[in-house]
Protein backbone atom coordinates (compact mmCIF):
# COMPACT_ATOMS: atom_id res chain seq x y z
CA UNK A 1 0.00 0.00 0.00
CA UNK A 2 0.87 3.62 -0.74
CA UNK A 3 1.98 5.84 2.10
CA UNK A 4 1.87 9.42 2.20
CA UNK A 5 5.27 11.24 2.82
CA UNK A 6 6.47 12.52 6.37
CA UNK A 7 4.19 9.65 7.91
CA UNK A 8 4.75 10.61 11.41
CA UNK A 9 3.76 14.49 10.60
CA UNK A 10 0.65 13.34 8.99
CA UNK A 11 -0.08 11.29 12.05
CA UNK A 12 0.19 14.35 14.14
CA UNK A 13 -1.84 16.58 11.75
CA UNK A 14 -4.62 13.80 11.37
CA UNK A 15 -4.08 13.16 15.53
CA UNK A 16 -4.70 16.48 15.95
CA UNK A 17 -7.52 17.72 13.57
CA UNK A 18 -9.69 14.31 13.17
CA UNK A 19 -11.75 12.08 15.10
CA UNK A 20 -10.27 9.21 12.88
CA UNK A 21 -9.42 5.99 15.11
CA UNK A 22 -6.12 5.28 15.69
CA UNK A 23 -6.10 2.16 13.98
CA UNK A 24 -7.34 3.91 10.95
CA UNK A 25 -4.57 6.41 10.97
CA UNK A 26 -2.14 3.90 11.12
CA UNK A 27 -2.90 2.12 8.75
CA UNK A 28 -2.88 5.13 6.49
CA UNK A 29 0.87 6.38 7.33
CA UNK A 30 2.09 3.15 7.73
CA UNK A 31 3.19 3.07 11.59
CA UNK A 32 1.99 0.79 14.70
CA UNK A 33 -1.66 1.96 16.34
CA UNK A 34 0.52 1.89 19.15
CA UNK A 35 2.74 4.60 17.80
CA UNK A 36 0.00 6.61 17.16
CA UNK A 37 -1.59 6.32 20.69
CA UNK A 38 2.06 7.75 21.79
CA UNK A 39 1.25 10.69 19.51
CA UNK A 40 -2.34 11.49 20.87
CA UNK A 41 -0.79 11.37 24.31
CA UNK A 42 2.53 13.02 23.70
CA UNK A 43 4.52 10.58 24.29
CA UNK A 44 5.94 9.79 20.47
CA UNK A 45 6.99 12.74 17.74
CA UNK A 46 7.62 15.48 20.02
CA UNK A 47 8.93 18.52 18.29
CA UNK A 48 7.42 17.12 15.10
CA UNK A 49 4.90 19.98 13.57
CA UNK A 50 1.62 18.03 12.15
CA UNK A 51 1.42 17.85 8.22
CA UNK A 52 -2.15 18.62 6.72
CA UNK A 53 -2.34 15.78 3.89
CA UNK A 54 -5.43 17.55 2.66
CA UNK A 55 -3.72 20.75 2.13
CA UNK A 56 -0.41 19.33 0.22
CA UNK A 57 -2.67 17.26 -2.49
CA UNK A 58 -2.28 13.78 -0.37
CA UNK A 59 -5.93 13.27 0.89
CA UNK A 60 -9.07 14.66 0.26
CA UNK A 61 -11.11 16.18 2.74
CA UNK A 62 -14.35 13.80 1.76
CA UNK A 63 -11.96 10.86 2.44
CA UNK A 64 -11.76 11.91 5.57
CA UNK A 65 -15.27 12.75 6.28
CA UNK A 66 -16.01 9.05 5.14
CA UNK A 67 -13.95 7.32 7.10
CA UNK A 68 -14.86 9.39 10.27
CA UNK A 69 -18.10 7.85 10.01
CA UNK A 70 -17.14 4.41 9.54
CA UNK A 71 -14.51 2.95 11.84
CA UNK A 72 -14.23 -0.43 9.48
CA UNK A 73 -13.40 1.92 6.73
CA UNK A 74 -9.62 2.60 5.85
CA UNK A 75 -8.20 6.32 4.09
CA UNK A 76 -7.32 6.07 0.21
CA UNK A 77 -4.34 7.62 -0.40
CA UNK A 78 -4.72 9.93 -3.80
CA UNK A 79 -2.55 8.56 -6.13
CA UNK A 80 -0.64 11.56 -8.01
CA UNK A 81 0.31 12.82 -5.07
CA UNK A 82 3.17 10.24 -4.67
CA UNK A 83 6.45 11.21 -5.96
CA UNK A 84 9.67 9.06 -6.38
CA UNK A 85 12.45 8.86 -3.85
CA UNK A 86 15.33 10.89 -5.02
CA UNK A 87 18.20 8.25 -6.39
CA UNK A 88 21.11 7.49 -3.94
CA UNK A 89 23.41 10.45 -3.79
CA UNK A 90 27.31 9.74 -4.15
CA UNK A 91 29.21 11.43 -1.81
CA UNK A 92 28.41 13.21 1.07
CA UNK A 93 25.20 15.38 1.82
CA UNK A 94 25.63 18.87 1.19
CA UNK A 95 23.56 21.19 3.93
CA UNK A 96 22.79 24.70 2.82
CA UNK A 97 24.32 27.53 4.81
CA UNK A 98 21.22 28.34 6.55
CA UNK A 99 20.32 24.93 7.96
CA UNK A 100 24.08 23.72 9.19
CA UNK A 101 23.29 25.54 12.47
CA UNK A 102 20.31 23.17 13.31
CA UNK A 103 22.53 20.49 12.78
CA UNK A 104 23.25 19.68 16.23
CA UNK A 105 19.55 20.06 17.37
CA UNK A 106 18.99 17.04 14.45
CA UNK A 107 21.67 15.11 15.91
CA UNK A 108 20.47 15.54 19.45
CA UNK A 109 17.19 14.53 18.20
CA UNK A 110 18.36 11.70 16.60
CA UNK A 111 20.51 10.00 19.46
CA UNK A 112 17.35 10.50 21.70
CA UNK A 113 14.47 8.86 19.25
CA UNK A 114 16.83 6.22 17.48
CA UNK A 115 19.63 5.12 18.93
CA UNK A 116 19.50 2.22 17.08
CA UNK A 117 21.22 4.21 14.34
CA UNK A 118 25.02 4.33 13.94
CA UNK A 119 27.45 7.28 13.90
CA UNK A 120 27.65 6.69 10.18
CA UNK A 121 24.12 6.87 9.07
CA UNK A 122 23.44 10.05 11.41
CA UNK A 123 25.91 11.33 9.83
CA UNK A 124 24.50 10.87 6.26
CA UNK A 125 20.97 11.56 6.97
CA UNK A 126 22.06 15.49 8.16
CA UNK A 127 25.84 15.90 6.47
CA UNK A 128 28.04 15.59 9.88
CA UNK A 129 30.83 14.19 11.12
CA UNK A 130 31.40 11.60 13.90
CA UNK A 131 33.41 13.77 16.22
CA UNK A 132 30.43 16.20 16.16
CA UNK A 133 28.35 13.25 16.90
CA UNK A 134 30.09 12.16 20.02
CA UNK A 135 30.48 15.89 21.29
CA UNK A 136 26.98 15.94 21.12
CA UNK A 137 26.52 12.36 22.79
CA UNK A 138 28.94 13.35 25.77
CA UNK A 139 27.85 17.10 25.91
CA UNK A 140 31.07 18.24 25.09
CA UNK A 141 29.95 20.34 21.86
CA UNK A 142 30.76 24.02 22.45
CA UNK A 143 27.08 24.60 22.65
CA UNK A 144 25.84 22.18 24.22
CA UNK A 145 23.71 24.17 27.06
CA UNK A 146 21.74 25.99 23.98
CA UNK A 147 21.33 22.22 21.91
CA UNK A 148 17.67 21.41 22.37
CA UNK A 149 16.51 18.10 20.13
CA UNK A 150 14.47 18.62 16.99
CA UNK A 151 13.38 16.54 14.31
CA UNK A 152 15.52 16.67 11.04
CA UNK A 153 12.65 16.31 8.93
CA UNK A 154 11.06 19.20 10.30
CA UNK A 155 13.97 21.26 10.03
CA UNK A 156 14.46 20.17 6.32
CA UNK A 157 17.84 18.33 7.07
CA UNK A 158 16.55 14.94 5.42
CA UNK A 159 13.33 13.73 3.90
CA UNK A 160 10.87 11.29 6.23
CA UNK A 161 11.45 8.50 3.89
CA UNK A 162 15.49 9.01 4.32
CA UNK A 163 14.76 8.74 8.15
CA UNK A 164 12.52 5.97 7.70
CA UNK A 165 14.35 3.78 5.29
CA UNK A 166 18.15 4.64 7.95
CA UNK A 167 15.95 3.15 10.82
CA UNK A 168 14.56 -0.01 8.70
CA UNK A 169 18.22 -0.80 7.91
CA UNK A 170 19.41 0.21 11.42
CA UNK A 171 16.60 -2.51 13.07
CA UNK A 172 17.50 -4.85 10.45
CA UNK A 173 20.96 -5.13 11.09
CA UNK A 174 20.56 -5.11 14.53
CA UNK A 175 18.07 -8.38 14.96
CA UNK A 176 20.84 -10.21 12.37
CA UNK A 177 22.90 -9.42 14.80
CA UNK A 178 21.22 -10.62 17.56
CA UNK A 179 20.49 -13.78 15.63
CA UNK A 180 24.58 -14.20 15.02
CA UNK A 181 24.94 -14.65 18.46
CA UNK A 182 21.63 -16.75 19.74
CA UNK A 183 23.39 -20.20 20.38
CA UNK A 184 20.27 -22.41 21.12
CA UNK A 185 21.03 -25.67 23.06
CA UNK A 186 19.89 -28.51 22.13
CA UNK A 187 18.02 -31.34 24.18
CA UNK A 188 19.52 -34.46 23.62
CA UNK A 189 17.62 -37.84 23.80
CA UNK A 190 17.01 -39.18 27.12
CA UNK A 191 18.85 -42.61 26.07
CA UNK A 192 21.55 -40.15 25.23
CA UNK A 193 22.31 -38.79 28.13
CA UNK A 194 21.51 -41.88 30.07
CA UNK A 195 24.44 -43.48 28.09
CA UNK A 196 26.76 -40.34 28.29
CA UNK A 197 26.96 -40.59 32.09
CA UNK A 198 27.11 -44.01 33.11
CA UNK A 199 30.34 -45.44 33.68
CA UNK A 200 32.21 -47.44 31.66
CA UNK A 201 32.75 -51.28 32.39
CA UNK A 202 35.99 -52.18 33.38
CA UNK A 203 37.57 -54.84 30.49
CA UNK A 204 38.44 -58.01 31.90
CA UNK A 205 42.29 -59.11 32.21
CA UNK A 206 43.54 -61.76 30.09
CA UNK A 207 45.31 -63.13 33.56
CA UNK A 208 42.17 -63.45 35.38
CA UNK A 209 40.83 -66.63 35.88
CA UNK A 210 36.77 -67.51 34.78
CA UNK A 211 34.54 -68.13 37.83
CA UNK A 212 33.95 -71.57 38.29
Amino acid sequence: MSRPLMPKATAVWLVDNTTLSFDQIADFCGLHPLEVKGIADGDVAQGIKGMDPVANGQLMRQEIERCEADPAARLAIIKNALVTPDKKRKGPRYTPVSRRQDRPDAIAWLLRNHPELSDAQVGRLVGTTKPTIQSIRDRTHWNSSNIKPVDPVTLGLCTQIELDEAVRKANTSKERSAEGKATPQILKPVRVSLEEGAAPMPEASEHETPAS
